[in-house]
């Protein structure tokens, strides 16, 4: 589940970025350092045979947020909840929770910290 955030995370965010960056939310590009803490109960599972739905996002002033859920074998709710509090750093939670037949089997809060320190490599 850890994983399936996380990858969720890499996937959804550079085009959220591009959505963010036509509302005037300007991150700077270039190599950043991204700190996680991750809470969690439950065994990490997957999404097998279960469908996913478009994820959800908006965007407001400097923070963004997405959501997605996934139904089926494996119920999965995963959302995010950026904050850009400048062009080369922000604070974000992403929260996951996973239930089998109504019961709860995963639930998930990782707590990132994003920030800029260096330009490219040449």
């Amino acid at each position: 589940m850890i994983r399936f955030a996380m990858i969720l995370s890499c996937l959804l965010l550079p085009e959220l970025v591009d959505s963010a960056a036509a509302d005037d939310l300007a991150i700077q590009p270039g190599q950043w350092k991204v700190t996680s803490n991750t809470r969690t109960f439950g065994p990490v599972s997957g999404t097998v045979n279960s469908t996913c739905e478009p994820a959800e996002y908006q965007t407001t002033g400097t923070e963004l947020k997405w959501r997605l859920q996934c139904r089926g074998q494996l119920d999965l709710d995963v959302s995010g909840d950026f904050n850009f509090d400048s062009p080369s750093h922000y604070t974000a939670t992403v929260s996951s929770k996973g239930r089998m037949a109504g019961v709860l089997m995963s639930d998930v809060k990782t707590e990132l910290e994003g920030e800029r320190v260096s330009e490219c490599p040449q």
